[in-house]
């Protein structure tokens, strides 16, 4: 044996955990967790044993393949490559330029070679129909940054590691390991906090893996979150008084607060959150009194009516109590390659709107819940064709069983991604990448979302096959023979410099630009990475407002109070039904992972939990076979019963709803669940940012 030892950062989620893997002739012998990461100190999920997995898949393509009448032909790059520009570049000469539509999956935010070069294709193309992951995911944030502090991805994040009081909205950070605050080894380092004799409290529908083991957990009605949050600010400016310390300094309207809240004690929102106003009371309290406290939403307040709202009165509560910007608070990452400082990163707010629906775009993407109507609505700019990236927005994005004979029904098109899945079935043509072991990677994301700082580069573990390409390569080729087609300019030293050095060279300038004045051969000579303290006050000079102070109250995010308040005026009747919210399993990546054995064999994962109340209202068992519908789908499973659901509401894990019918999928698939999306119409958005809302209020469940 010949046993060589690797190390690198995983990029299958967000927490970018160090990694060891030894390897013997080209093979993974083992993979553990390196205990010299400072980030993450030795910790890993199950997701990074399936790394092996997804490197040695037989499903795994590795070379480009059209779809013909008698089925799936590999070509060769050239042809492929030269068929896809050519192709795209005549529907755009006859329908025009917003004729191609781009979607992009969040596996690209995990990956060196995307974030880094695929502009350059998408540029090349100059459509206005870009779509991503973002609108059904995290968008509210984003837009709260924007408007709040003048950049779309200067996002708050939670100084875990020294805060004494931790208020958590709609997150499970031990299932997700975070999720817009990157941090390893969460269950750790939130037991830290309630051992040094401080306190986490988790506000959720469904008493999660993380609120187990927290101090306290509320139960929440969904989709209520920005009341409980308008009572909680009703407090702390009527009972506590506000104390934002040093950021009065430089933050706008904190004298017009008092206001906006007064139709918001906790006595009248009470009956809309399902949590008492007494309750409200202490928490508020706790929250002011601490030493240190910071609140933190994730996905569960994003994918709800009013997420941009909810987004916002966070970062509200944050600062007018003294916590943003200090230590045991909200804080913002030094990282050692900075992308905020890139002009074109900071983002922008309706330039132009979708041609269907009428919804604004941000930061040049329009919501993904509009992609469907844009390609089945005849008229001026309608999508004939479309290039995916690394998505599957057919089990993705609400309403997928619209968007999966939309795709059907476009003139071309093509998918980059190495698997056969729901969404890349329909394309004409797919462009496999090599797997990510194959590459070298820096995490420009994830590092930018840190709780704490640190820098970290990955060397290739194998040599890629001649014959095959890097996700980066794709790009250059692509978006070189469409500049040559349509004859514009091509960024020429981006061009051949990236031919040249790969994205690695990048990377190096990027460093070299940053504050901590780290380069990439010194990175290279630290495999697991080098630690660069933790997160340290950095406004206002951090802001990217003209005048470098906090937009505490935009008109924009002021206006929606109008809506909250009307809809908590005619909230509706439920009329028995149930409300459906999704969840996520830590064994899997939202609707990708589903094709490791590794991950997917033993029990059942996909199943229905339901309160024992609303199981013996109608006469269901634990294990029972139910039917879950809704006006527009339905699907079987089976009901687990269970006291961590709130009554009235349901939960079902997201991702889930692979059709084995023309894919190649492993065995481990072969009970490949239903899409939880399907059971929503698509319709359902927060007006405010086009997010998509995927809490669904009229869900039956019945025994089959």
């Amino acid at each position: 044996m010949s046993i060589q030892t690797h190390y690198r950062s995983c990029n299958l989620c967000e927490a970018i955990c160090g990694l060891e893997i030894q390897t013997d002739n080209g093979s993974i012998v083992d993979i553990k967790g390196d205990a010299q990461d400072p980030l993450s100190r030795g910790h890993i999920c199950p997701k990074a044993f399936a790394l092996k997995d997804l490197h040695e898949d037989p499903d795994r393509l590795h070379y480009p393949i059209r779809k013909t009448d008698s089925g799936w032909q590999q070509i060769s790059w050239k042809d492929a490559l030269d068929d896809i520009a050519e192709k795209l570049c005549s529907i755009q000469d006859k329908y025009g330029q917003n004729a191609v539509g781009i979607y992009l999956g969040n596996p690209n935010v995990h990956n060196l070679g995307s974030m880094s070069l695929m502009p350059m294709m998408i540029k090349s193309l100059k459509t206005k129909n870009k779509f991503s992951a973002t609108s059904v995911d995290q968008l509210p944030h984003m837009f709260a940054s924007y408007f709040m502090f003048g950049h779309q991805f200067l996002i708050p994040i939670p100084d875990i590691d020294r805060t004494k009081y931790m208020l958590i909205l709609g997150a499970n950070p031990l299932v997700s390991n975070g999720s817009l605050m990157t941090v390893p080894d969460v269950r750790n380092r939130l037991k830290n906090i309630m051992n040094k004799g401080g306190k986490v409290v988790v506000i959720d529908p469904r008493k999660t893996e993380t609120a187990r083991i927290a101090s306290d957990h509320c139960f929440i009605q969904p989709g209520a979150d920005v009341y409980f949050l308008l009572s909680i600010l009703y407090q702390i400016i009527n009972v506590h008084k506000m104390s934002p310390g040093r950021l009065a300094e430089f933050t706008h309207n904190l004298d017009e607060l008092e206001s906006i809240v007064k139709s918001f004690p906790p006595e009248a929102t009470a009956h809309i959150t399902g949590i008492d106003a007494e309750t409200v009371k202490t928490i508020a309290a706790e929250f002011c009194n601490a030493e240190s406290a910071v609140c933190y939403g994730r996905t569960g307040v994003c994918t709800q009516e009013f997420g941009g709202t909810v987004h916002w009165l966070i970062n509200v509560i944050n600062i007018v109590t003294g916590n943003f910007d200090r230590e045991g608070g909200a804080m913002f990452t030094s990282p050692a390659v900075d992308i905020l400082q890139q002009p074109s990163s900071i983002g922008h707010f309706d330039v132009w709107r979708s041609r269907v629906k009428n919804l604004p775009e941000f930061g040049g993407e329009l919501p993904a819940v509009t992609l469907a109507d844009e390609i089945l609505t005849d008229g001026d700019g309608q999508i004939k064709a479309m290039l995916t990236v690394a998505g599957n927005p057919v089990l993705s994005v609400p309403n997928g069983g619209k968007l999966d004979p939309a795709l059907e029904s476009l003139d071309f098109m093509v998918s980059i991604d190495f698997y056969v899945n729901e969404t890349t079935r329909h394309a004409d043509i797919i462009l496999p990448p090599v797997h990510n072991l194959l590459t070298s990677h820096y995490d420009l994301i994830f590092h930018t979302l840190a709780v704490r700082n640190t820098a970290n580069y990955s060397k290739p573990l194998f040599k890629k096959n001649p014959g095959s390409k890097f996700d980066w390569e794709i790009y250059l080729d692509l978006a070189y023979r469409i500049s040559k087609i349509r004859k514009r300019p091509i960024n020429k030293m981006m061009y051949y410099m990236s031919k040249m050095f790969g994205p690695e060279w990048l990377i190096a300038a990027g460093l070299k630009r940053g504050s901590s004045k780290l380069s990439l051969n010194k990175l290279k000579k630290n495999p697991h990475g080098i630690d660069l303290g933790p997160l340290q006050p950095s406004f206002p000079h951090r802001l990217f407002t003209k005048d470098k102070k906090i937009n505490l109250l935009p008109k924009i995010l002021v206006g929606d109070l109008k809506r909250v308040q009307e809809t908590m005026a005619n909230r509706p009747s439920m009329n028995g039904k149930l409300t459906l919210i999704g969840r996520r399993q830590l064994r899997s990546n939202n609707s990708w992972m589903h094709n490791c054995d590794s991950l997917m064999s033993g029990r059942n994962r996909f199943n229905v939990l339901l309160n024992h109340s609303d199981a013996e209202k109608r006469q269901i068992q634990d294990g029972q076979n139910v039917r879950v519908s809704s006006p527009h789908f339905q699907f079987d499973l089976k009901a687990k019963l269970t006291d961590e659901m709130m009554p009235g509401v349901i939960s079902i894990p997201h991702g889930w709803g692979h059709d084995s019918d023309g894919i190649q999928l492993s065995t481990a698939s072969a009970q490949p669940g239903g899409n939880i999306n399907n059971l929503a119409s698509g319709e359902n958005i927060d007006l405010l940012t086009g997010n998509a809302d995927v809490h669904l209020r009229d869900i039956d469940i019945s025994l089959i």
